[in-house]
């Protein structure tokens, strides 16, 4: 591969890039129903490639489930968490007597693309703009590293039958790249040294998220969810890392409560 052939879609990645840090840091910073409304809206998009890819053959039901799992999305979080969960969970159910097969695939990833949403808002409304940026961050630190440490050392790849565009050189450079920026957060925080080991935990959960979702185009043999952003294909592309990195946080904090200093 030529030198003008790894960088071909720098430029339109990164002009995407930019226009989606901009919208979504202005949602974070205005946290509230705006950003609940904002991660409402991504998770019924995501809802929606996912059934087109299962079930091409039938758009109105893509269309249905998404905005079912848009307007559950925006609900649940002004439940209690005891009725939140099988509130979020309806759609899943729900879209198990409309599509015919790769049942378990939307079961699994439906229930994870709306759980990561209430997680993220969760996030935002508990500990704040800081943490949901520092979340936002070790995603989108994870990304980056990894895309321009695979394009220029190449190597080994790190698991070539589900993603095999993702090398080792670009895993590791993702949680080096994670560690490093929750090294940063420690000292304008009252976080300790353990943010960096939390922050490499969950670049590795958002990479985890990223295959899952390159298992399943490749099952379904095709390239992106969607069309609907240039360079980087659809809101599911996107975002498959913030779906991981938002169910371990959302875990985390449910099952051990808050790190020391996150609170």
């Amino acid at each position: 591969m030529t030198t003008s052939e790894q960088w071909h879609d720098l430029a339109v990645r990164m002009g995407s890039g930019a226009v989606m840090l901009i919208v979504g840091m202005g949602a974070v910073a205005a946290g509230g129903d705006i950003f609940h409304g904002f991660v409402a809206i991504i998770c019924g998009a995501m809802v929606w490639e996912l059934v087109r890819m299962l079930a091409p053959d039938a758009p109105r039901v893509a269309l249905q489930l998404g905005l079912l799992s848009g307007v559950v999305s925006m609900v649940a979080i002004y439940l209690p968490p005891v009725a939140a969960v099988p509130v979020l969970l309806a759609p899943a159910f729900v879209g198990l007597s409309l599509i015919r097969d790769h049942r378990a695939i939307y079961l699994v990833f439906v229930a994870g693309v709306l759980l990561a949403g209430y997680g993220m808002m969760s996030v935002r409304d508990d500990l704040g703009f800081i943490w949901m940026l520092w979340l936002a961050l070790v995603v989108v630190c994870t990304d980056v590293a990894g895309y321009f440490a695979g394009r220029m050392f190449g190597g080994p790849r790190f698991w070539p039958r589900v993603s095999p565009k993702k090398t080792w050189s670009g895993t590791g450079a993702g949680w080096v790249a994670a560690a490093v920026l929750g090294l940063v957060f420690t000292f304008f925080t009252e976080a300790g040294l353990m943010l960096v080991v939390l922050s490499a935990l969950l670049s590795f959960a958002s990479q985890m998220g990223d295959i899952a979702e390159s298992a399943v185009k490749r099952k379904m043999n095709v390239k992106d969810s969607s069309a609907l952003i240039p360079g980087h294909g659809g809101l599911l592309d996107r975002f498959d890392g913030m779906l991981g990195a938002s169910i371990v946080i959302l875990l985390i904090i449910q099952l051990a409560g808050l790190p020391a200093g996150m609170g």
